[in-house]
């Protein structure tokens, strides 16, 4: 019989000292926890109830018109979706080969190139295509076709948005299947056709769908693009709710789209992450298999290629810059006199209130606004990201529960947030503050995943070591903390100072009329007649995607520093 060396009364000294050391631990993980979930309780999921107990009220349920509308919706939107998933694949799929099996030069500037659009704010996409193709653009000059206000320009635009999304997702699995597998088949007597039909398609099938939901989800949600390049015609859940919270009030209608295209966007993030799953688990470890091209037909495709690529995605981006410095119309609609040439008017009268209104805003003042904005963006989302991503780098039951609730705001659109501001703050909203606090809610489930990591890589025997050799805590955070943290903290600031830059939806439903940022000041001048209000538009467009790529290479050579 073995002796007892504990008794009852050391059992519970034992279990005390446990209690006194978890009691700390639950204390901090508290205070890291409390205001980042005040913060999503008062702006989100307060706001959320308002809207639900909008649309469940029996009136807005059973209203015929209501249903509808919403119905109307529903089906245009997973249309044209679906439309601009397809198209994308189209084009996606052989540039994911392209960059997945062939080395040629200009291969990583072509790479980045198609990355550039993704990052860039609706209203600099929307602003392209118009000086490229629109009713003032440089093809309208040389050739008569209508390309605003169509489906087609809708379509081009998100397959200008989304095709970086299956090259990276599809040409990433496909530079990791193992080289191995297709030479089997092919020893086996195998053809290309049969090769891809039978060993490469189904290692991909996972990687497919992840990229087709992926792009169908951010289609699904598009506002800006379908608003400024298609016009309220073409009535997506997301233009039906803006219309009818602006233009055509009826809140609980809105209310109701809300809820619908919530409901849609948590199911296809739901089957997303379980496909996300699978990837990772049905790809070998990474091999080398880009080569140079050998046959005249492997030359062929990557000309052709590497041409339409170019093309693609080059033009829209170089015309908007080039449209900015260039006068093609009368200043003054149809009056006066054209002087085609080169200018830098447009810039120049971003300056000036040639109205001399006291309720004109001149351009540069709402780039202003878009900075501060920006700047209090950043500076909420790292006060809210910090705890919430420190507490999250050790993570406890408590974390297991309230990580998925942080990513929430992920699932709805911005329209929805402003909408949900609207019908729970009314008359508050005349403070500017709610501008970069709907910002925040966006920026900050990005930020919190970009500084996780960074925090959970700190060694832990560095600060041991540091303390034991006398640093004070603040010595500690500045000798191991920063150096480390450096890095993730100006990529997460830059991904919110971007993000706000950009952001259209919700700011479009809160700005007050002598407070625009850029996006809203844009969209208005597009809106204007006259030369000179489109040449602002396009001036302003091309400051905003100047600072956009800017921030996009400031985070690059954090990355691969």
């Amino acid at each position: 019989m073995q002796p007892n060396f504990f008794s009852h009364r050391d059992v519970d000294t034992q279990r005390s000292k446990i209690l006194r050391v978890s009691a700390p631990l639950w204390r901090t993980r508290f205070y890291l926890w409390l205001v980042p979930i005040l913060f999503l309780l008062i702006f989100f999921f307060f706001p959320l109830s308002k809207i639900l107990g909008l649309t469940f009220n029996p009136s807005t349920l059973t209203d015929s018109k209501t249903i509808s509308i919403a119905l109307d919706a529903v089906r245009f939107t997973v249309y044209q979706a679906t439309l601009s998933t397809i198209l994308t694949f189209i084009l996606g799929l052989p540039s994911a080969i392209l960059f997945a099996r062939f080395n040629f030069r200009g291969k990583s500037l072509l790479r980045t190139l198609t990355a550039i659009p993704f990052m860039l704010p609706t209203v600099v996409v929307a602003a392209g295509f118009n000086s490229l193709l629109g009713p003032r653009g440089f093809f309208s000059h040389v050739f008569s076709f209508q390309f605003q206000g169509t489906l087609t320009a809708i379509l081009i635009a998100h397959v200008f948005y989304n095709t970086t999304i299956v090259i990276r997702i599809v040409g990433g699995a496909l530079a990791r299947l193992d080289p191995k597998l297709e030479q089997a088949a092919r020893s086996l007597g195998a053809d290309s056709f049969r090769v891809w039909k039978d060993v490469t398609l189904p290692l991909l099938r996972p990687s497919l769908l992840a990229a087709a939901l992926l792009v169908f989800l951010f289609d699904f949600t598009s506002f800006g693009v379908i608003l400024l390049l298609g016009g309220t015609n073409f009535s997506t859940l997301e233009v039906e709710i803006y219309l009818r919270v602006l233009k055509l009030p009826n809140l609980p209608l809105a209310a109701l789209l809300s809820i619908i295209q919530l409901a849609f966007t948590l199911v296809i993030s739901f089957f997303y992450s379980r496909i996300v799953s699978q990837t990772t688990t049905q790809t070998a470890p990474r091999f080398s298999t880009s080569r140079p091209p050998k046959t005249f037909r492997e030359k062929i495709f990557i000309a052709v290629s590497v041409i339409l690529l170019f093309s693609f995605f080059f033009l829209p981006l170089i015309s908007l810059p080039l449209r900015s410095f260039t006068r093609l119309e009368a200043d003054r609609g149809d009056r006066g006199q054209v002087q085609y040439g080169l200018t830098g008017d447009y810039y120049k009268e971003l300056f000036v209130n040639r109205r001399d209104s006291l309720f004109y805003v001149p351009p540069i003042q709402a780039t202003v606004n878009s900075l501060g904005f920006a700047s209090l963006t950043v500076l909420f989302s790292l006060l809210l990201g910090f705890p919430v991503a420190f507490a999250l780098s050790k993570p406890t039951q408590l974390e297991k529960i309230l990580d998925p609730l942080i990513m929430l705001p992920l699932g709805s659109s911005a329209v929805m947030l402003g909408l949900g501001f609207i019908i729970t703050f009314g008359r508050s909203l005349s403070s500017p503050v709610f501008i970069p606090i709907a910002h925040t809610l966006i920026a900050f489930p990005f930020v919190v995943r970009a500084l996780q990591p960074a925090i959970a890589s700190i060694p832990e025997r560095l600060r041991h070591a540091a303390s034991v050799l006398g640093a004070s805590p603040f010595r500690v955070w500045q000798t191991v903390d920063f150096p480390i943290l450096r890095r993730a903290t100006l990529t997460a600031a830059t991904f919110a100072f971007t993000v706000s830059l950009g952001e259209f939806g919700a700011t479009l439903l809160l700005s007050r009329p002598e407070l625009p940022t850029i996006p809203v000041a844009i969209s208005r001048f597009l809106g204007q007649a006259g030369g000179l209000n489109y040449g602002q538009a396009m001036a302003m467009s091309t400051i905003l995607m100047s600072i956009t790529i800017l921030g996009i290479l400031v985070m690059e050579k954090e990355n691969y520093a």
